[in-house]
C-alpha cells in the first residue's frame, strides 16, 4: 500500500485539524458539567423541601454555575484554536505506507509508525490516529480518492485498529 496525496493551503483547514483534535481530548468537560448541572439542580429541589435546606442551596448554585461554565470551556478553546490556527495555512502533504504516516507541513515534516498507533477514530472529515490514549494526528478523507480511502480503511480493518 502506498497512499500520496497533498494538502492545499487552505486557511480554514488547520482550524478544522484544531478543532476535531481538542474536541476529542475536551469531551470529558461536557460530562462532568452536565453531571455538575445535574447534581445542583438535584440540589436545588431538596433544599426547597427540607428545613435545613439554606445550607445546601449555595453549594447547588455553586456546582450549577461550575457545571455551566465546564460545558462551556469545550466549545471556547475550539473558537480559539480555530482562530488561532487559522494563519497557518500552507501546503503540505501525506504519504502513507504499510510501515508508517509521513506528514509534510510546509517546511517541516513528521511521521508515526503504525506500531506505535493503538486506534483509528472516524469522524465525519477526519481518520483520528491515537498512540497511546491521545490523538496525535488527523488523516483527512477528503483530499484523498475515493480508491485510496477505501484501500486505506481496509488496511485498518486488518490491522484492527479502526471498527
Amino acid at each position: 500500500m502506498h497512499i500520496r496525496f497533498d494538502v492545499p493551503a487552505d486557511p480554514a483547514y488547520p482550524g478544522r485539524v484544531a478543532a476535531v483534535l481538542s474536541g476529542v481530548q475536551l469531551r470529558k468537560y461536557g460530562y462532568i458539567g452536565a453531571a455538575l448541572v445535574g447534581a445542583g439542580v438535584i440540589g436545588l429541589a431538596i433544599s426547597n423541601e427540607v428545613s435545613w435546606g439554606a445550607r445546601i442551596s449555595p453549594v447547588s448554585i455553586a456546582m450549577v454555575v461550575a457545571g455551566v461554565l465546564s460545558l462551556l470551556y469545550s466549545p471556547w478553546v475550539r473558537y480559539n484554536a480555530r482562530r488561532r490556527s487559522s494563519g497557518y495555512a500552507v501546503e503540505g502533504g501525506y504519504d502513507i505506507t504499510e510501515d508508517n504516516i509521513m506528514m509534510r507541513s510546509g517546511t517541516e515534516s513528521g511521521g508515526i509508525a503504525w506500531e506505535g498507533v493503538t486506534r483509528v477514530a472516524d469522524s465525519a472529515d477526519f481518520w483520528i490516529v491515537y498512540v497511546g490514549r491521545h490523538p496525535a494526528t488527523v488523516i483527512p478523507r477528503r483530499f484523498m480518492s475515493s480508491a485510496d480511502a477505501e484501500t486505506l480503511r481496509s488496511f485498518l480493518s486488518k490491522r484492527g485498529l479502526i471498527g
